[in-house]
């Protein structure tokens, strides 16, 4: 028997294995898919010429195994291997309402991937329930989570800026990184007619200066090469493979079973308590139980809801830790692809240095510096400036020879380019349920997705357009392209909310350490566990909510309280 199990080894459950092995926890991590091994697997050394079809899959494949994950930006020939294949898993969605679940079975799984955008959410944010009525109270507050944001924050590695802004807390940072002359430009412009509107640089999870806690785990300074997706293997960003994971390993205390897909896990009717984890073999499709004290559940939003789903028994026919009937509701993800590209004005004869993994971040300002109409919450938009030319200049029909060199070497203007991340409410109507009628290759229903965004994302969406034109404007550019609607549910990546926290076990899943109401010794610390989506990205605040839990749990198992 371990001590503990974690299920998952993306963001969340790297952060929880690593939290419980340096507690002296003996810990079991449980991964669906293949192990990853940076020195071969990492394709961040090959040169782009060595890709195959210019690093495009080709348009078969896409349609035979990638029809969904091909619409991630990251998706590619050097990164396919960490995308799982459609074909092979999966999911229902009703007619008129798609979702697109971008996901990747593996050691460390999205935390390869991610786009490393690193915030806080603020009291703005864990209040906001409260204030206007949808969703139930988060059971915490901005204070109960500033600490392990701190803890986090330093062991991860954020580079930003302190700006002293209510709805955006500043953290633990090291040094961030410069806006080039166009970007701060537009910081000028935009901050000077609009008042309360602040461009700042974005806050990532990529080391400027490697600090020496991350070097003892082999992690080195950023070299600015803005391949991230593709796997770093120089640890200059954070994930689980090269974070968490050796974190973890070097305590003696961890173990890693891959292939082992969570069936469901088991409960003592007695006590009421989990006793362990049923898994298949991804491979053999053999059935196994592991037997642990603790069980942290960190599968993925999607995920996580359907194993308590599936692990329904007698005593629970709705499914476990699901009293409340709020297991695989609320599910929400952020407003995506509200973009706008514009022409700038930028100084002619600069130009920068590198290819820096993050771009300019414009912090919520409607409903805190400016009220908005028609619609609650608010967004913030990332995006960036750069100069046209270069490679960009060359690709045209027919160019070739001297003619493409010498148009490689032209720079040509400055491209601006915003994209507004919006908060989807909660809404119980948004829920991910079990596909009795279908069944994957391992026997076990499909999720159904049902999510759609409501009245208050549509007028949002519209501010969001209107307000990303108008900064481009007034800051000299000529809006050149912008999208009409958002992106599909699902593209924004950030899925979240499905057994989520609460005061009250009649309406919530989870107290105020991610503890289920029903199920005294099971701890969910995924995106599933979000009582809100702020706006803000959200890895950030899984993982400050991971290693608090974590630490939360091992007290409570050494005072023999569970």
């Amino acid at each position: 028997m371990f001590d503990a199990i974690v299920i998952g080894s993306g963001m969340s459950g790297g952060i929880a294995a690593k939290e419980l092995c340096e507690r002296g926890l003996k810990v079991l991590m449980l991964e669906r898919g293949n192990n990853v091994d940076p020195g071969t697997d990492y394709t961040d050394s090959v040169m782009p010429w060595e890709f195959p079809n210019n690093n495009m899959v080709p348009e078969d494949e896409v349609q035979s195994d990638y029809q969904i994950q091909s619409q991630c930006y990251a998706f590619s020939e050097a990164t396919k291997k960490f995308w799982v294949k459609d074909s092979d898993h999966p999911y229902s969605t009703p007619e008129g309402k798609p979702f697109s679940w971008i996901r990747g079975y593996h050691v460390g799984g999205r935390s390869i991937m991610w786009g490393r955008q690193s915030y806080r959410m603020s009291d703005i944010d864990f209040g906001a329930n409260a204030k206007d009525g949808y969703g139930c109270d988060w059971p915490i507050r901005y204070d109960d989570l500033k600490p392990w944001y701190d803890h986090v924050e330093k062991f991860i590695g954020v580079a930003g800026t302190k700006e002293g802004l209510p709805q955006l807390p500043d953290g633990e940072f090291l040094p961030g990184w410069e806006m080039n002359d166009a970007e701060k430009q537009f910081k000028t412009a935009v901050e000077a007619k609009f008042e309360g509107r602040k461009v700042i640089i974005g806050r990532n999870a990529n080391l400027s200066v490697a600090q020496p806690w991350h070097e003892e785990l082999g992690r080195n300074t950023c070299q600015n090469r803005s391949i991230c997706d593709r796997g770093c293997s120089l640890g200059a960003m954070h994930s689980t493979l090269t974070s968490s994971l050796p974190a973890a390993e070097r305590t003696g205390n961890l173990t890693l079973v891959t292939d082992a897909i969570v069936h469901s896990i088991v409960q003592d009717p007695k006590t009421g308590k989990a006793t362990g984890v049923r898994v298949i073999d991804r491979n053999t499709k053999a059935g196994k139980t592991y037997e642990a004290k603790l069980v942290f559940l960190n599968a993925s939003t999607i995920g996580s809801a359907m194993i308590l789903l599936n692990s329904a028994n007698e005593a629970n026919p709705r499914g476990l830790a699901n009293g409340s009937d709020q297991v695989g509701r609320n599910l929400m993800d952020h407003l995506y692809a509200l973009s706008t590209i514009g022409l700038f004005p930028g100084p002619k004869d600069s130009y920068y240095k590198g290819r820096r993994p993050t771009g300019i971040y414009i912090p919520r300002y409607r409903n805190v510096t400016e009220e908005a109409e028609g619609y609650v919450r608010g967004y913030g938009f990332q995006g960036g400036i750069s100069r046209m030319g270069g490679r960009s200049a060359g690709m045209q029909p027919g160019v070739i020879g001297a003619e493409l060199k010498a148009a490689a070497r032209k720079i040509g203007p400055w491209l601006a380019f915003i994209s507004g991340f919006g908060e989807m409410l909660p809404n119980p109507d948004n829920r991910v349920t079990l596909n009795t009628s279908r069944k994957d290759k391992w026997g076990m229903a499909i999720p159904h997705i049902e999510c759609e965004q409501g009245p208050n994302e549509k007028a949002m969406a519209k501010q969001i357009l209107a307000d990303g034109k108008d900064m481009i404007q007034a800051s000299g550019g000529m809006v050149i392209s912008q999208s009409t609607d958002p992106g599909v549910p699902g593209l924004g990546i950030h899925e979240m909310g499905t057994a989520r926290m609460g005061k009250d076990p009649r309406t919530s899943v989870l107290n105020g350490f991610n503890q289920a109401h029903e199920v005294p010794n099971l701890f969910c610390t995924d995106g599933a566990a979000m009582s809100s989506s702020g706006c803000q990205n959200p890895s950030l605040t899984y993982m400050a909510l991971s290693a608090r839990a974590a630490d939360h749990a091992v007290k409570l198992l050494k005072e023999g309280a569970i």
